[in-house]
């Protein structure tokens, strides 16, 4: 008894130590001291009653997780090793050990909506949502208090963060680029919390009132200014074509009489009470010259 004592205060007296444990990429501590006196005797102690009550007690051993959750355990305290348990069947010794499910299904929440100003000093309220899922459930017990609320007091202050480094134009039109950077910048950043960040998305760009207003005067003036521009550019090309058939025109004085005659169709098909018939100059000079000319 006295060597089991003395063996119990030599490794009271020594200074802790942590051993680093790695799961898919992600490192969590665990003690590696000894768990002492006490916690021998409880785990003996706890041993028997399961004993002395079997097979009653197998009702508070036996515990079950479904395919989407894992159960990460503790004794007396200390993270028991081989990682998280489950899915299915798993064991647990009562009155010393206790037990976290962790969900490992993709959750998704919405960013509330972050007012910022752009680059370009233009006030937004930008609004977006998240969606992640924990990939190793030990990490996200013992590395981050709660990792749900850590991940959502961190995508909004990425947010912030990233569109304060862009204009309106940007945040507008580049919403994809935006968010993949979001993406980098939280993975990163929760990888050591056992979280999986797999996709961000910008929901919603809001702007004040009265930019709006000047935005869609903006954008009247700029397709009305389009619209007189097309219709020079039409102009222009109509009296090119016009230009080009009088040319044509003039070498062949018997064009215009066709020409004429034409028109005297195309008057009469719409059945008209009154039909004004105009004479072209250019027929009577075309006459008084051929008459000179006799």
């Amino acid at each position: 008894m006295t060597r089991t004592m003395d063996h119990y205060e030599k490794h009271n007296n020594h200074p802790n130590h942590s051993g680093k444990h790695s799961d898919g990429g992600v490192s969590y501590s665990t003690s590696t001291d000894s768990p002492g006196l006490c916690a021998f005797i409880l785990t003996i102690i706890s041993y028997l009653l399961i004993v002395a009550t079997f097979p009653f007690s197998l009702c508070l051993c036996i515990k079950v997780v479904q395919e989407y959750e894992r159960a990460v355990i503790f004794r007396l305290g200390r993270l028991l090793k081989g990682g998280a348990k489950g899915p299915g069947i798993f064991f647990v010794i009562p009155c010393i050990d206790s037990y976290r499910k962790v969900d490992l299904r993709t959750v998704s929440f919405d960013v509330p909506p972050q007012e910022i100003l752009s680059l370009d000093s233009v006030p937004v309220s930008v609004e977006a949502v998240i969606y992640l899922r924990v990939r190793d459930a030990t990490a996200a017990e013992t590395n981050v208090e709660d990792y749900s609320h850590s991940t959502r007091l961190l995508a909004a202050t990425t947010l912030r963060n990233v569109l304060g480094t862009r204009n309106l134009a940007e945040i507008l039109s580049e919403r994809e680029s935006i968010s993949a950077t979001m993406q980098s910048s939280l993975d990163d950043a929760t990888d050591p919390w056992g979280v999986k960040v797999e996709r961000v998305e910008i929901k919603d760009v809001r702007l004040p009132v009265q930019l709006q207003r000047a935005m869609a005067a903006e954008a009247e003036a700029a397709r009305e200014a389009r619209a007189k521009v097309i219709a020079a550019e039409g102009e222009q090309r109509a009296s090119r074509a016009l230009k080009e058939a009088a040319d044509v025109i003039n070498e062949s004085p018997a064009a215009l009489q066709l020409r004429y005659l034409q028109t005297l169709n195309a008057i009469s098909a719409e059945n008209n009470s009154t039909i004004i018939f105009p004479l072209p100059i250019d027929v009577l000079t075309h006459m008084i010259q051929k008459k000179d000319a006799e």
